[in-house]
C-alpha cells in the first residue's frame, strides 16, 4: 500500500471531528503526541453511521481470534445499548483501499463510569496513531457526558495492548479468571479522566 505525505490540515470535518494525518497530528490538547511513521495518510474521527456495520464487524474478526471476536449480534447490541457511543476512524479521501475505515472504538458510560468496550485498528494502520486519536476521542467524549474513570478489559496475553493502554495512563486493578469465554483470563485496566481547567 503507498501512502502520501503527511500535510498539516486544521479542523475541517463537517461533523466537528478533526481531520489527522499520521505524521503530524494536529489534535486537541487533549491528545497525546503520537507515531514516529514516516508515511501519511489523512484520517478523521467521525461518529458511527449505520452503514459502517458491516465493515467494522469484518475489522473486529480480523483484529482478534474467534475466542474474543464478536458475534454480529453482540457487537449489535454493544453498539446499541444505552449510553453506548461509537467512533470511526476514516480514512481521508479514500487512500485505503475498501470503505476508507482504519478503525473504530465502542464505548459506553454507566452513570459516572465510561467503559470501553472494543477499540479496533486494521493491521495496516497500526501504529501509526490511529488507537491513540481514537482512544483520545472516546475519553474526551465521556468527559463531556460527566464520566470522572473509565475501564476497559484485556486479554492477560496481549503484551502490546497493555503496553499501549499503560502508555496513555491506564492501571491494572485487577485480573478476572475466565472471563474470555469461561477459556481466557482478563486485566481490567482503569483511567482517572482528568478535567481540563476551566478558566
Amino acid at each position: 500500500m503507498q501512502l502520501r505525505k503527511g500535510r498539516k490540515r486544521k479542523k475541517t470535518a463537517a461533523d466537528g471531528w478533526p481531520v489527522f494525518s499520521l505524521t503530524r497530528l494536529l489534535l486537541p490538547a487533549s491528545f497525546w503526541p503520537l507515531s514516529r511513521y514516516n508515511g501519511g495518510v489523512l484520517f478523521r474521527i467521525r461518529q458511527f453511521e449505520k452503514a459502517d456495520f458491516d465493515t467494522l464487524w469484518r475489522i473486529d474478526q480480523a483484529c482478534f481470534d474467534p475466542q474474543l471476536a464478536y458475534s454480529r449480534p453482540e457487537m449489535a447490541f454493544y453498539m446499541r445499548r444505552p449510553g453506548s457511543f461509537t467512533l470511526v476512524a476514516e480514512a481521508d479521501g479514500g487512500e485505503v483501499p475498501g470503505t476508507g475505515i482504519l478503525g473504530f472504538i465502542v464505548t459506553e458510560t454507566r452513570r459516572k463510569n465510561g467503559h470501553i468496550i472494543t477499540i479496533d485498528v486494521v493491521a495496516e494502520a497500526r501504529r501509526a496513531g490511529v488507537g491513540s486519536a481514537l482512544l483520545g476521542a472516546a475519553e474526551d467524549q465521556l468527559l463531556r457526558a460527566g464520566a470522572v474513570a473509565v475501564a476497559l478489559e484485556t486479554p492477560v496475553n496481549n503484551a502490546a495492548a497493555i503496553r499501549f493502554y499503560k502508555q496513555k495512563g491506564y492501571f491494572v486493578e485487577k485480573t478476572v479468571a475466565g472471563y474470555y469465554s469461561g477459556q481466557m483470563d482478563a486485566l481490567v485496566m482503569t483511567k482517572e479522566l482528568a478535567r481540563s481547567p476551566v478558566g
